[in-house]
């Protein structure tokens, strides 16, 4: 008789029940929404974009910070103001959303794909530190999930061969390290806004910056070129940029609205990164007890951490089973639909990442080249997406310690019953679609 759900069994969490749903508003923010639709100010510098903008950025402990279109544009505009160009290398994990490596490709930049640690998904600094060459210009570390790098070892790092380092940010909203937000240690961060993201307006992104001079230049890149005006006087700047000319760039800036779903998600942020990082931690706790289980690595710097996704590893050659095959045994026992994934795919193999059918960067024989994703070996990359890797959304972390037990009951139940498992049928040919981004 079958014991497993996905073979008929009785599943662990019965259908119907009541799940967390992301994103989240109040009234708070449909008032203030309602009352920017009717004023005469809907975008372009408002007042509540600029006091967004200036609580994000002391939540953060960063210096400076502005608004933009998305996190794409984000990373792109980050990339332009530290002057990262035509045939520059930039350093990129192999594993994260296709959009870091994109947008190094959108200013005609090279991104070097790098394998990451297996502990953790984030940037293994012994493989950055051999893919350095002298193009080398910058690097952008993602930190994935919940999952943090070692940033005080990146940023030696990066002083010690004089490289920019650029923090993509789009998973770590509320992380900090040592006391110091996540975002604050990089030249320049870029942060996502989108709907899926822990902090969201639908779409948008944002910036923070370490000097007057760069948060200069990213506020012109994101406004058509047009020089810091000084109005409004943010950050203690009371003076209109020095730039003596406007700089050749597009409109990338954010509408009032957003900027009024952000200040309700900033008032509510705190206490719900909070609530993820006490589940998760209980949760790893239970998992780690599991044979065949293994959480993802957090480091002992980390002070609070951010969850985009909460994600943990099993050992294939012990369950006798690939992680698709697992993450569809562990849906059926938690009634989640297909809420528990793999990881992204490795850009050397990721059907989004297709850099090779764009016109515009046929620069020479020498640039497609060096752009081909194929080129790069990235075995850790790969075995996350393949084999061990499974991911769920924060959302799941905003439930009760019950459905965290449930969650750990359920991995157990298969884990007990691996060899009721392994005859699943149709589990590890399944294509999961990516989150929605």
């Amino acid at each position: 008789m079958a014991k497993l759900a996905i073979n008929g069994g009785k599943p662990v969490r019965a259908p119907g029940g009541k799940l967390a749903t992301w994103p989240v508003s109040d009234p708070v923010d449909a008032a203030l929404v309602a009352r920017i639709t009717k004023s005469n100010r809907w975008s372009f510098d408002g007042k509540y974009e600029w006091e967004f903008a200036e609580k994000f950025t002391k939540y953060q402990t960063a210096k400076y910070g502005l608004c933009c279109a998305n996190g794409t544009v984000g990373i792109q505009l980050a990339l332009e103001a530290l002057g990262i160009g035509a045939y520059d290398e930039v350093i990129v994990p192999g594993i994260t959303w296709q959009a870091t490596a994109s947008a190094c490709l959108d200013v005609n930049a090279v991104a070097v794909l790098t394998d990451v640690e297996p502990e953790t998904w984030c940037l293994d600094l012994d493989q950055v530190q051999a893919n350095i060459t002298p193009r080398t210009k910058a690097v952008v570390v993602v930190h994935l999930y919940g999952s943090t790098c070692d940033i005080d070892a990146l940023v030696r790092l990066c002083k010690q061969h004089n490289l920019y380092l650029i923090e993509d940010c789009a998973h770590q909203h509320g992380t900090f390290w040592k006391g110091k937000g996540v975002g604050s240690f990089g030249d320049v961060s870029s942060w996502s806004f989108q709907e899926s993201k822990v902090l969201p307006s639908g779409e948008g992104g944002f910036n923070m910056c370490k000097t007057k001079d760069l948060f200069e230049k990213l506020y012109a890149l994101r406004n058509c070129g047009r020089p810091y005006p000084a109005c409004p006087p943010v950050f203690g700047m009371k003076k209109p940029s020095a730039m003596e000319t406007a700089l050749h760039s597009g409109n990338y800036r954010l509408t009032e609205w957003q900027a009024a779903l952000l200040l309700g998600g900033l008032r509510r942020m705190d206490r719900q990164v909070k609530l993820r990082d006490k589940n998760a931690i209980y949760l790893n706790g239970l998992l780690a007890e599991t044979p065949g289980v293994s959480p993802m690595g957090r480091r002992p710097q980390i002070t609070q951490q951010s969850y985009f996704n909460f994600a943990f590893k099993i050992d294939p050659k012990e369950l006798g089973v690939d992680n698709r095959a697992f993450c569809a045994a562990l849906n059926a026992e938690l009634s989640t639909g297909d809420a528990f994934e793999p990881p992204y795919e490795p850009l050397n193999k990721c059907g989004l990442y297709q850099p090779l059918t764009k016109a515009r960067y046929n620069l020479s024989k020498q640039y497609v080249k060096a752009i081909d994703p194929k080129r790069f070996r990235l075995p850790v990359c790969e075995d996350a997406h393949f084999q061990s890797g499974v991911c769920v959304h924060h959302v799941m972390l905003m439930n009760t310690k019950k459905e965290m037990d449930q969650i750990a009951e359920a991995v157990r139940k298969l884990v007990d019953h691996k060899d009721e498992l392994k005859r699943v049928k149709g589990g590890a040919g399944r294509r999961y679609r990516p989150l929605a981004i």
